[in-house]
């Protein structure tokens, strides 16, 4: 079997070794991968909205959203698009996770869950963007909740989860808009996101231009209403610093140690040279798993999560430099 060992690199309390017990082609590019424990067990719970990282080596994963019904803890489901131009991660997972194949996961983590106080769902999705609004769904009908989706692909050939998702657009839940290529000729984000009513919340997800269009299409959506989550950087790099980088100090609140941080490490990197274990998914500044709070010093935000009432509490230390020549961190 093309297993790989524990990693090590990071505290292995929360892994979990699965097995491939089905894989379906759902697209064009994008495959299903059914996992479950190999002595039949239960495993963990999860909520709608919820994903898992999937170690590709030793010291390397990649997340992908589960995207089945949170009630079944038999299984965990996710749908994986092969990027030939990415970085490597899902050729490894296309290539490798056959059915009968053992494949070390973390537990579930959500930075992306449903809205308690919503009264209505608004899920937009663009591609395998889709693979979290799938677990939505099974927990919004779960609960009888009103929603709507509406899923933007290429084409029919290029939109997973048709088995799952057809019953809903004949009954007028899910509408699927196809583009060509030209998004233009798609769905118009703008005017579907012109008007916010009272009660409705907004989730989507998607590529990154996708990611850009459904931010702007709904900048002025009250405050608590609008939930994303990047699977790739986000493309408005006119927003991010562009600067030196210079080197400055980070402080531990819980100890008082105090670590350089040279210009060409991150936050990240030196705590986990000094035996820190800090958990991380994309270190890019676009998955929020990193924050953390800090005490004192000004952080430069070089996120796409934080909010500016986030950015005067939290920090995301993947990306994050300091303005100032010392960092506290609430660690």
């Amino acid at each position: 079997m093309n297993t790989i060992d524990q990693p090590t690199s990071q505290n292995n309390q929360d892994r979990l070794t699965l097995r491939v017990v089905k894989t379906t082609q759902e697209a064009t590019g994008i495959m299903g991968f059914e996992l479950a424990d190999p002595d039949g067990g239960p495993l963990p719970s999860f909520n709608a909205g919820a994903h898992i990282n999937v170690w590709i080596s030793e010291t390397e994963s990649r997340s992908y959203s589960l995207c089945g019904d949170p009630h079944d803890t038999s299984l965990y489901k996710i749908g994986v698009l092969k990027e030939e131009h990415g970085q490597g991660g899902s050729i490894w997972v296309h290539d490798h996770l056959h059915t009968g194949e053992l494949v070390i996961i973390s537990a579930p983590k959500n930075l992306f869950p449903l809205s308690n106080e919503a009264e209505h769902h608004v899920l937009l999705a663009g591609g395998i963007g889709v693979a979290p609004m799938i677990a939505m769904i099974h927990e919004l009908e779960s609960k009888g909740a009103s929603y709507v989706m509406h899923l933007c692909t290429r084409s029919t050939d290029r939109t997973p989860f048709m088995d799952f998702l057809s019953p809903r657009v004949d009954a007028g839940k899910v509408q699927i808009h196809h583009d060509s290529g030209n998004p233009e000729a798609g769905l118009d984000i703008a005017d579907l996101l012109e008007q916010h009513e009272t009660g409705s919340h907004l989730y989507y997800c998607g590529p990154a231009g996708f990611m850009t269009a459904a931010k702007d299409a709904s900048s002025h959506w009250p405050k608590g209403t609008v939930h994303f989550e990047f699977f790739s950087s986000p493309d408005d790099g006119a927003d991010q610093p562009t600067g030196a980088d210079t080197p400055f100090q980070v402080k531990l609140s819980s100890s008082d140690e105090v670590y350089d941080v040279p210009a060409d490490q991150s936050i990240v990197d030196v705590l986990r040279a000094n035996g820190i274990s800090v958990d991380t998914q994309c270190e890019d500044g676009f998955c929020a798993t990193c924050m953390t709070k800090y005490v004192s010093g000004e952080p430069e935000h070089r996120d796409s999560v934080l909010d500016k009432d986030d950015q005067k509490e939290f920090v995301l230390i993947c990306c994050a430099r300091s303005k100032t020549p010392l960092l506290e961190l609430d660690l």
